[in-house]
């Protein structure tokens, strides 16, 4: 029996030809050179991000060569160092900025003030019924009216008489320093304070803070006003001392702490001084000079101060815990009169 083959058997050899055509060929060669390149172009950006990564990895970790010579590298080296060490003065400074410092006081060489900043402001403590006594300081070393105002100019040297206000706001009292004050302008009344005796130290406090808030003066002083000052030998003191950014300066002394509620010194927290009942060495209350950064100390921090019964023992409480330059200037031992002394009772 014979078989025939079918139509599909006799179409093979005609498929065959096709897939050997010109165009199929070409077409398998086109797909497998896009195949190179886009294997190649793989390989090319794997090895650049590894290059890109070595040299990353060098940078950070400080290895590889330096493409720089010896003398940049110690340029470099110290701008760091230098660096470092601005960081250190920033915050120092910042820390001095919040103490209160604000630089030392740099005078003309003729003596004269440069007329930005007050070389010291004295506040000559007064009270109501003591105008006698402060026509005797206007006469004695304390000039009035233009006098005044150049002695401020010239020489940097601003003088205050420091009055609270009446218990009885705007009565005769008030409106007495009122009218001297519009005569003579050489008050500073202090609006915040009511004028007592027994407040006496936190007048003092309250002087240290307006002052400090009102001029900006390398130095402040307290002084009574039964007090001659020679102001020359003063400023002449004080340019000793502009290296100090904490200073207080006074005749320094100690004393003892009264317990008996009945003598004219009685210290009612005088259990604080303990079983010895001396005080601590303070600056004599007749006159003493402390710097800006502590006057800015007292201000910023005027509401949690301590005060004692004496203003001379509070101030010196101030200090214990600051690092201050404690200075003993036996020339301010107003009472003594020393041999050239700034000061004596009047």
């Amino acid at each position: 029996m014979q078989i025939r083959e079918g139509p599909a058997r006799r179409q093979a050899p005609s498929a065959v030809g096709a897939l050997r055509s010109p165009m199929s060929a070409m077409m398998l060669a086109m797909f497998a050179t896009m195949a190179s390149f886009y294997v190649a172009g793989r390989l090319w950006q794997d090895a650049q991000n590894r290059v890109y990564l070595i040299k990353e990895l060098d940078r950070r970790t400080g290895q590889g060569q330096s493409a720089i010579s010896v003398d940049d590298t110690l340029k470099v080296v110290a701008c760091r160092q230098q660096g470092k060490r601005l960081a250190s003065l920033e915050m120092e400074l910042a820390a001095a900025k919040h103490e209160g410092f604000v630089g030392k006081y740099n005078p003309e060489t003729n003596g004269t003030h440069s007329g930005k900043k007050p070389l010291i402001v004295i506040g000559i403590m007064t009270s109501f019924g003591r105008k006698n006594y402060r026509d005797a300081v206007r006469k004695s070393w304390l000039p009035t009216g233009s006098m005044l105002k150049k002695l401020e100019e010239e020489k940097g040297i601003v003088v205050r008489f420091v009055v609270g206000r009446s218990a009885n706001r705007g009565d005769t009292f008030d409106r007495e320093i009122d009218e001297e004050n519009r005569s003579t302008r050489d008050f500073l009344i202090l609006d915040d304070h009511i004028e007592s005796d027994e407040e006496h130290p936190k007048k003092t406090k309250s002087f240290f803070a307006n002052a400090a808030d009102t001029f900006d003066a390398a130095f402040y002083a307290k002084v009574n006003d039964d007090i001659y000052i020679n102001v020359d030998t003063l400023s002449a003191m004080l340019e000793t001392h502009w290296d100090k950014p904490r200073v207080y300066i006074g005749c320094m002394k100690s004393g003892e702490v009264f317990s008996d509620s009945t003598h004219k010194w009685y210290e009612p927290d005088w259990w604080k001084f303990g079983d010895g009942k001396s005080y601590f060495r303070h600056a004599s209350g007749e006159m003493f000079v402390i710097s800006r950064a502590i006057a800015q100390f007292i201000s910023i921090n005027k509401s949690v101060l301590r005060t004692y019964a004496h203003d001379d023992v509070s101030v010196g409480s101030w200090m214990i815990g600051l690092a201050v330059k404690h200075v003993n200037e036996a020339k301010l031992c107003c009472s003594s009169w020393p041999s050239g002394a700034m000061c004596s009772a009047l």
